[in-house]
């Protein structure tokens, strides 16, 4: 969950949708990207699913005044502010979307259709978000985007150091397929936020995601085709670990404060 999370997706456009920066139509197109559809099931007033224009222009009718990010791990509630119900669905997936001020949430169920085991250009994906009902409290151990930024330059050059030392960076085709596509996205200048987020969420997020790319290299099948980089012992593969830990907790701390920015600045304007 360390390149773009759907979530982001759907909380940065949605956020500049909220902010009158794009249309809904525009809104709707950038969050489903690659996708074949996105629809939102559950919403309230709704007894089907509806495509994402529509639940988006329901959601900022319900008074959703911003929608922020969750990316929960086992033992880090990243961003959830409960109910549990919600929190146990986020954990599952993994991320989840929380609309301030509407009261209720987004989780993502994605469904996969195609050759090559559910990857690849030719995969037909379909996304239903369920629409739940969350509370409206703090969300659990968000970073302001300064400390994010500190934590994260700090965890890049641990786990640098550490990866170096044990030789574990990963050097088979699984890692530097992972390597391709990363350059692949930055040499394309995609946008990584939608308008209306301060440069410095930018360039925390574009660090998240570098961070990523080196995690998954780290991670990538070595030239045995196990899934264990450069490691070639068990107490190797036992330290790398140890040193992506970390780093992956604080790089999707990064992320989630990246994405929410938007919506902290602007409660900070009043």
């Amino acid at each position: 969950m360390l390149d773009e999370p759907r979530s982001g997706r759907l909380a940065a456009w949605g956020n500049a949708l909220l902010a009158g920066l794009v249309s809904l139509d525009d809104a709707a197109e950038q969050i489903a990207d690659d996708d074949a559809v996105h629809r939102v099931r559950g919403l309230p007033g709704e007894a089907t699913p509806v495509g994402l224009t529509l639940a988006l222009g329901r959601l900022r009718a319900m008074g959703a005044v911003g929608l922020r990010v969750a990316l929960p791990a086992p033992g880090h509630p990243l961003g959830l502010s409960g109910p549990p119900e919600f929190n146990a669905r986020a954990l599952d997936a993994g991320e989840a979307v929380l609309a301030t001020g509407a009261g209720v949430g987004l989780v993502p169920e994605i469904h996969r259709a195609g050759p090559d085991g559910g990857a690849g250009p030719d995969v037909h994906v379909e996304v239903v978000w369920e629409c739940l009902p969350v509370r409206e409290a703090p969300p659990a151990d968000v970073p302001s985007l300064g400390e994010a930024e500190r934590e994260l330059a700090e965890a890049l050059r641990e786990a640098t150091e550490v990866l170096t030392r044990l030789d574990v960076a990963g050097s088979g085709p699984v890692a530097q397929a992972a390597l391709e596509a990363y350059r692949a996205r930055a040499e394309a200048g995609r946008q990584v936020l939608a308008p209306g987020y301060p440069p410095r969420a930018v360039r925390v997020l574009e660090l998240a995601q570098r961070v990523g790319a080196l995690l998954a290299i780290a991670r990538g099948a070595g030239g045995d085709g196990r899934e264990h980089g450069g490691a070639v012992s068990s107490s190797e593969i036992a330290a790398r670990t140890e040193a992506l830990r970390p780093v992956e907790r604080t790089a999707r701390r990064a992320q989630v404060a990246a994405y929410n920015a938007a919506v902290e600045e602007r409660e900070r304007r009043g």
